[in-house]
């Protein structure tokens, strides 16, 4: 483990764009070493630089996708769909035995507001067969806005589904999740992460249809404690 005490080291692939970037923020802000991924060191770089100048427990670093895999405790790739198969290629090897998060959408421009679901069923069972058992896929994230990641004068007031077929390793997510100020929600195997995925198509058309500056969901009727 790194030297933050029970906290992994996270290595956040794509992290150059928003999404990826804003999760990277989030868990550095809450004390969890972040390397940050991108297709080349230059742009991982940049990445790097603008995000240490945030309000940081621990500065993040940079590196290339693959070397980010491979140094990272838990891997979480954010890149779009058609860069998907390409970067599990890049990074197969570096992740086995370690839990993947996977928070791609099987967005298909210029119809991003059309579910458009591949052959697989999902992106994450897509990297779930193509990675094999011995990496832990969960599935997460697809649903939150990146903007408000990347705002920290608010939490992002958003649930998240975590789907994946190792309860230990959804479970990590969810407490990932939280501490990144989001509510994780176990919604079971890898198999249900369609849901979410196609929830993103529908969350786009709503943000469209009614000016929403980047719409999430709660889930309701939880007992009252």
């Amino acid at each position: 483990m790194s030297e933050s005490i029970n906290k992994p080291l996270i290595a956040v692939l794509g992290a150059s764009g928003d999404l990826g970037g804003g999760l990277a923020l989030r868990w550095a802000v809450a004390g969890y070493e972040v390397i940050i991924g991108s297709r080349t060191q230059e742009k991982a770089d940049v990445a790097a630089a603008e995000l240490n100048t945030r309000d940081l427990v621990h500065k993040v670093r940079a590196m290339a996708n693959p070397e980010a895999a491979a140094a990272g405790e838990v891997v979480v790739m954010t890149v779009p769909f058609a860069n998907h198969q390409s970067t599990l290629e890049s990074v197969k090897a570096a992740v086995q035995g370690k839990i993947f998060i996977d928070v791609t959408v099987p967005l298909v421009p210029p119809k991003v507001g059309t579910v458009q679901l591949p052959e697989g069923g999902s992106a994450s069972a897509m990297a779930q067969a193509y990675l094999g058992e011995e990496v832990r896929v969960v599935s997460a994230y697809q649903n939150v806005a990146a903007d408000h990641l990347n705002d920290l004068s608010h939490d992002p007031d958003c649930d998240v589904l975590v789907c994946g077929n190792d309860k230990d390793a959804c479970a990590l997510v969810v407490e990932l999740t939280d501490a990144a100020g989001m509510k994780g929600w176990h919604a079971g195997p890898i198999a249900n992460a369609v849901v979410a995925e196609a929830m993103t198509s529908v969350l786009i058309t709503l943000n469209r249809r009614y000016k929403i500056p980047g719409s999430g969901f709660k889930i309701t009727g939880t007992p009252k404690v």
